[in-house]
């Protein structure tokens, strides 16, 4: 088993051997690490999953509503971003995925349907869960291991039951080409993990200014954006007229958690999957597909792009890829 010969905050250095054609060279890379961490919902079940933790973990912490973000001492630190534990909002990174997983997951409506969200004091990689009304929450799995790239399977009734109950979101929001340009280009130059290990994906949560509001990173694009939608709820940060930049392609699953938490725009670097585009099409949310050098590829209600916006119909190089 490979040794770290150092580690920082979601990143560590492991010996390796570069070959090339003039022979091969001992050296070390840095790879992303990829830990559990287990969200046991009361009256519910556990869900563990893979994850990848960019700051330093730091004390006990909790949420409740009402109250906010309860640090514990020692919560403070640098991350691999130059953020402290709490991140930029004070909402400490293992709290956001926890509550963006719960939330897109359907297992509360509001952040007033959360009795209490904490990290275990004696088990800091185990997060408790008491919801106000367990019997509320729409259970599509429980005590299940849900891994970095795992997504939903299953045949169309599968499909029908993470759909089920989501309302269509607004239509506030308007941007330019350029800002969702200036989106993609602040989100890559903060992909610090990503910029020392190429392993990451990454997600942000924009405003109709264009203004980055939360930014989150993950070996698992799922849980890159549960983090950025659970940190936007924990800090108090209304998500309706806002849209999510992504670095990942556009699944099935993506788009359903970003209808669940009212996003209005999913603008992705990547490509998009049919079924992505279609529950897209039917909540109302703009989605974009290869957001890069200068173009975007709006595949559903692309009326809230401003400017000149490149699309097409063909299916063709020309898209975008």
């Amino acid at each position: 088993m490979a040794t770290p010969l150092h580690r920082q905050h979601g990143i560590s250095a492991i010996a390796a051997q570069r070959f090339d054609a003039s022979g091969a060279v001992e050296d070390a890379c840095w790879v992303v690490d990829e830990e559990t961490l287990t969200i046991d919902v009361e009256g519910i079940g556990a869900y563990t999953l893979m994850w990848t933790p960019t700051r330093p973990a730091g004390a006990a912490c909790g949420f409740v509503p009402g109250e906010g973000v309860l640090l514990g001492e020692g919560a403070a630190g640098e991350g691999v971003a130059g953020e402290g534990v709490a991140g930029e909002t004070g909402v400490p990174e293992v709290l956001a995925l926890a509550a963006g997983f719960a939330y897109t997951e359907g297992l509360f409506d509001r952040i007033e349907g959360v009795r209490a969200l904490s990290v275990c004091a004696d088990a800091p990689d185990v997060v408790r869960l008491s919801l106000v009304d367990p019997t509320r929450a729409r259970v599509r799995r429980r005590n299940v291991v849900i891994g970095s790239s795992c997504g939903i399977c299953g045949g169309r009734e599968r499909i029908e039951d993470v759909v089920r109950g989501i309302p269509p979101v607004g239509d506030a929001l308007r941007l330019g080409a350029a800002q969702l340009e200036a989106v993609m280009a602040a989100m890559r130059q903060r992909q610090a993990v990503w910029l020392a290990t190429g392993g990451t994906h990454a997600a942000a949560i924009f405003d109709a200014s264009g203004r980055v509001l939360a930014l989150a990173e993950d070996l698992g694009r799922h849980n890159a954006l549960d983090k950025v939608i659970g940190e936007c709820l924990l800090a108090g940060i209304p998500l309706a007229g806002c849209g999510a930049a992504l670095t990942s392609r556009i699944t099935l699953e993506m788009a359903s958690k970003a209808a669940r938490a009212g996003l209005e725009m999913v603008a992705a670097v990547s490509a998009a999957s049919s079924l992505a585009i279609e529950a897209a099409d039917r909540f109302g949310i703009t989605l974009c597909a290869f957001v890069r050098n200068g173009r975007a590829t709006a595949f559903s209600h692309g009326h809230r792009l401003l400017g000149p916006v490149h699309a097409t119909i063909d299916p063709a190089p020309a898209c975008g890829f």
